[in-house]
């Protein structure tokens, strides 16, 4: 991590290193130089102890706030935080961190029993809802495919609460060699479908659940594209008891990994 100059002031928004972080707000960039912004405490002290933090910086407030996060953070104005925020009431805390993702295959090797596929999703809060709700299941790792969100997007890292940190995150352009490879580690490939012929409750009350298994989330406005579905061992439908004519993506994602982490448990 760098550590600010002994002595100097307060950065402002206009001083190089704060322009530098503040050109990842933008994907270009982040694609670039393979970093991204962490925004908040909770989710800052978890880059910490996954040791992603390149830089950190904190209001003189926030360092007050949160002195066992804030040792070597460079002091920065409250306009320098809100230059490098997003949120409308910043906690006066933003990292520079190194991209996490994994290879595929490195996240295959230790043969996770959940794993969560999030292709085409393009709704960063819904993506890192799933990627949280994912890492609260217990599964080993989430892969973005095809046309995904950028996982180091802001509303994404943000809506992930720290859990990014927490288990292998996969970036694939194509979804299909992703199915390939699950099956070859051992995995149960099944496809979340509001119309799928297979009960989600069937499954449970079957056992079948019971056995390593990926889940395949599509977009919530369109959904798998039926090719993707087509190649899954199963769709599977979620039960709807009420008059609710759906769920939305986050809360049939979080039935649907608590299902198979109860099962594989």
């Amino acid at each position: 991590m760098t550590v600010r100059r002994p002595g100097a002031g307060p950065f402002t928004r206009r001083t190089p290193r704060v322009v530098a972080a503040r050109r990842l707000l933008r994907r270009r960039d982040r694609d670039e130089t393979g970093r991204f912004l962490v925004e908040g405490p909770q989710a800052v002290r978890e880059a910490l102890a996954a040791g992603a933090v390149r830089e950190l910086f904190a209001t003189g407030a926030a360092r007050q706030r949160y002195p066992e996060l804030t040792g070597a953070a460079s002091l920065v104005t409250d306009d320098a935080i809100a230059a490098l925020a997003e949120t409308v009431a910043p906690q006066g805390l933003v990292a520079v961190c190194s991209a996490v993702e994994v290879p595929l295959a490195a996240a295959l090797a230790g043969r996770p029993p959940l794993v969560a596929v999030l292709a085409g999703i393009r709704d960063p809060g819904n993506a890192g809802t799933v990627l949280r709700t994912a890492d609260a299941a217990g599964a080993g790792a989430v892969v973005f495919a095809g046309e995904a969100v950028d996982p180091y997007n802001g509303k994404c890292v943000r809506a992930s609460a720290g859990s990014l940190f927490h288990l292998d995150l996969v970036r694939a352009a194509d979804p299909a060699p992703v199915i390939d490879a699950l099956r070859d580690a051992g995995l149960r490939v099944l496809a979340a479908d509001p119309y799928g012929a297979a009960d989600l409750d069937a499954l449970v009350d079957s056992g079948e659940l019971g056995r390593p298994t990926a889940w395949l989330f599509g977009s919530e406005a369109h959904g798998l594209p039926d090719e993707l579905a087509g190649t899954a061992d199963a769709r599977v439908r979620v039960p709807i008891y009420g008059g609710a004519e759906s769920l939305n993506l986050a809360a049939a994602a979080a039935v649907c990994l608590y299902a198979s982490a109860r099962a594989l448990r």
